[in-house]
Parts: C-alpha cells; structure tokens; sequence
C-alpha cells in the first residue's frame, strides 16, 4: 500500500468514525436549563469534542490496522471477486 493510499484510507475511517461518534453523549439544554445568545436551540450544551477527536482517532488507528493487515498480508485473496465484464 503505498503512503497516499493510506492517509486516504485512514482519512476516511478517521470522518467514519467521528460522524458516528459525534452524536454520543450530547444532549440538548432541557427545559430550565439556560440558552447561550446566538446557539442554536437544539445545539449540545457540551459537545465534549476534543474527546470525541482523540477516540476517533484512536479507533481509526485499529481500523486502519486491520484495513493494512488485510491488504498487506493479502488475507483476502482477488480471486474470491469477480472480474468486471
């Protein structure tokens, strides 16, 4: 695999992961609960992003080890697929 191949992939399980990750954990201010001016009402009164990055990041790095492992080691081998017409 050479090296851009692998940022790209690592690139997208790293988004895949934040986006899935995102919604844990974050709730919307209830009733009584005080609104910043200028936020949305529906947006998480704390987001607690910084800790979302590193787990995605964190996550993503053993993805993308078993994703190289797969690819490198050839544990799936071409032939199981079937060629394009």
């Amino acid at each position: 695999m050479s090296l851009p191949v692998a940022f790209g992939v690592y690139f997208i399980c790293w988004w895949l992961v934040l986006f899935a990750l995102l919604p844990l954990g974050a709730h919307a201010p209830g009733e009584g609960e005080e609104i910043t001016p200028g936020n949305a009402d529906s947006a998480p009164v704390t987001p607690h992003i910084l800790r979302k990055f590193v787990a995605a990041t964190l996550i993503s790095a053993v993805l993308f080890a078993i994703v190289y492992a797969v690819i490198a080691y050839r544990l799936i081998p071409l032939d199981l697929f079937p060629s394009a017409l």
